[in-house]
């Protein structure tokens, strides 16, 4: 992750998630929305986040300008409102809170330990992720049999979108397709548990595990 920062001309892909609350869980209406683009190398170009907490909808965008060492940061209120316009001095290659997904899921296989830097609201912070190529069988409700993964753990040193923080387990399926299976994370006020519930990848099931 450390050396120079400046990029060659590279494939880019889009990649956007949706965020919401559960409609179970009283007190919380959280919808939020994240695009990213991202490189071949999965390091990030640009990136917005929506969120929407009861009536108020607010905004960042981020662009990493690499070659002149910065990024360009706005901030505001209904897509369009910009209320706040920074630049923050960056010395390596990037990854913000979606593309970090993406960059975990190619470094799956790589049996590397980690520090990744990351702009997550709008601050340089830190990901620790060690891959360690832990293979384990992990069961969830939507599979009727174990499930073959690689086990990989971390620590994030920033708090993200509903409170998530700290350190993280995750188990992605050990084929190519390194698909999420199942994760569990630190939140300010305790702990969750996310699985796989279903998927839309043509030709694709989980790989049966030991």
């Amino acid at each position: 992750m450390s050396g120079t920062t400046r990029t060659p001309e590279y494939f880019a892909y889009n990649s956007k998630a949706l965020i919401q609350s559960y409609s179970g869980v009283p007190f919380v209406k959280l919808q939020a929305t994240f695009e990213s683009v991202i490189d071949s190398g999965v390091y990030s170009h640009r990136f917005v986040g929506k969120s929407k907490d009861g009536k108020l909808s607010e905004f960042a965008r981020y662009h990493f300008d690499y070659d002149a060492h910065r990024a360009i940061i706005e901030k505001g209120r209904r897509d369009t409102i910009i209320e706040q316009r920074d630049t923050l001095p960056i010395e390596t290659l990037y990854n913000d809170g979606l593309s970090l997904f993406f960059y975990a899921r190619h470094q799956l296989m790589s049996g590397k330990k980690m520090n990744i830097p990351t702009l997550v609201k709008e601050e340089k912070v830190n990901t620790y992720i060690d891959f360690r190529k832990k293979r384990d069988a992990v069961e969830i409700d939507a599979v009727d049999y174990p499930i073959d993964v690689l086990e990989f753990e971390g620590t994030a040193e920033f708090v993200g979108i509903f409170g998530l923080t700290g350190d993280f387990e995750g188990w992605f399926s050990n084929d190519e397709a390194r698909v999420p299976i199942l994760a569990k994370m630190k939140v300010i006020i305790g702990s969750i548990t996310i699985e796989l519930m279903e998927w839309k990848r043509a030709g694709w099931t989980p790989p049966r595990g030991g």
